[in-house]
């Protein structure tokens, strides 16, 4: 069964146009071992909303694990996990953070309880609320 996922990056590092420039795009870097973790449990054809964090705090799209189980490649000691991801849909209507934690079913929401992971996990109910309100 497919999982789903956030994942979330800096735009000014790495935003959702670059991905889909890219056309598919390594998710590395990653030094915290419960994203880590979150990373290796991806399977391919499991579905991530990317998150622009610092700039803008929003969902802006829906990107698909192409590739599971690498190894972070930027981690010279092999010891990191990473995943490949292909863009699959931009959202109509981003979905801010603020309206996340303004959405009482949201509450226990990985992005919500622990706002500095940088992968977290979606459960099937919160991604449906969630694509709901990017009018999806």
């Amino acid at each position: 069964m497919a999982r789903y996922w956030l994942l979330k990056s800096e735009p000014f590092k790495y935003s959702w146009d670059d991905l889909v420039a890219e056309k598919e795009g390594t998710w590395d870097g990653v030094r915290n071992h419960r994203a880590k973790n979150n990373l290796a449990a991806m399977e391919v054809g499991d579905q991530a909303f990317f998150y622009h964090s610092r700039e803008g705090l929003e969902i802006v799209g829906i990107c698909e694990v192409s590739v599971a189980g690498i190894t972070d490649p930027t981690d010279p000691e092999g010891k990191w996990a990473a995943v490949k991801v292909i863009p699959k849909t931009k959202l109509p209507h981003p979905v801010t953070l603020k309206q996340i934690k303004a959405e009482p079913k949201l509450a226990e929401c990985e992005l919500v309880k622990l706002s500095r992971l940088s992968v977290a996990e979606i459960q099937l109910e919160e991604w449906s609320i969630i694509c709901g309100m990017a009018g999806i």
